[in-house]
């Protein structure tokens, strides 16, 4: 995909005050020809994100949380595929939902538990029911300072559910395009070209505020800024969460999208998602 200028070869010379960290250029198919991302050697601490934000967006550089998780896997051991990766602005985000929810929806098994009960809720089986409208009212925050304090409360608890996190930085010019600009493989198993996610991710920010936080081996972590206020609003979404990452909902008891709508997307500031 095009993309301006890596930033990362100079990094020394940028005038950055970066913690000792690493330049990671380790892909599936061996060295890529640049650094794909910078990470720290330890800890992140809850200043780190709102601090590079700041100062890297001058240079290209957007922070990422980066976790290691259960398994301790880093960003060298991520199988990361850039050579397979297109470019987000490639896609548009409800085609690709429309296919996903199509293309599971067909693979459910028909008692039923999955699409949840309530009359009004989209559920797999049916007809791709559209993107969700934005919520009715407005953000209380800056996207970006509801993202640097959702990076602060990992930073400060990120051993009790992340295995640890370390600050990042990724040559982006805006944060639903990361995990392409890495070619970050987590989700290979629901999606081979990271960008189409990357298209959907866009449409969140305009939508919803919504950033990248986290990235870990196969999960990741947005924080959201305007997030669904009326249960309406919350079921809509749900069904884009579904197709955007089915594991959401099928790998995880009650396996029902009404649970789901009310329990992890109804006024919640942070949206995780996890592939199997």
């Amino acid at each position: 995909m095009a993309t301006l200028p890596n930033p990362l070869p100079d990094l020394a010379s940028s005038g950055l005050v970066l913690p000792p960290g690493s330049l990671v250029d380790a892909t599936l198919d061996g060295p890529w020809h640049e650094p794909l991302l910078w990470y720290a050697d330890g800890p992140a601490t809850p200043r780190d994100w709102p601090d590079l934000r700041e100062s890297g967006r001058r240079l290209g550089l957007l922070p990422l949380l980066v976790t290691g998780g259960r398994r301790d896997q880093w960003p060298e051991d991520w199988d990361l595929c850039p050579d397979d990766t297109s470019y987000p602005g490639d896609h548009d985000a409800e085609e690709v939902l429309a296919g996903y929810w199509t293309d599971y929806a067909d693979d459910e098994p028909g008692d039923g538990t999955a699409g949840g009960s309530d009359e009004d809720t989209p559920r797999p089986g049916s007809s791709w029911p559209g993107l969700a409208p934005a919520p009715a009212r407005e953000a209380a925050e800056d996207a970006d300072t509801v993202a640097a304090g959702l990076a602060g409360v990992v930073a400060a608890d990120a051993d009790a559910w992340l295995g640890g996190a370390r600050i990042a930085l990724v040559p982006a010019r805006r944060s639903a395009d990361i995990p392409a600009a890495i070619g970050w493989s987590g989700p290979m198993n629901h999606e081979n070209d990271v960008a189409r996610l990357c298209a959907v991710l866009r449409s969140w920010e305009d939508r919803f505020d919504a950033r990248v936080v986290v990235l870990g081996f196969d999960t990741m972590t947005v924080s959201v800024g305007r997030p669904p206020a009326t249960i309406e609003e919350a079921r809509a979404l749900a069904a884009e969460h579904y197709a955007f990452c089915p594991d959401n909902i099928d790998q995880a008891p009650p396996h029902d999208l009404d649970a789901y709508a009310e329990k992890a997307v109804l006024n919640q500031e942070a949206w995780s998602f996890w592939w199997d």
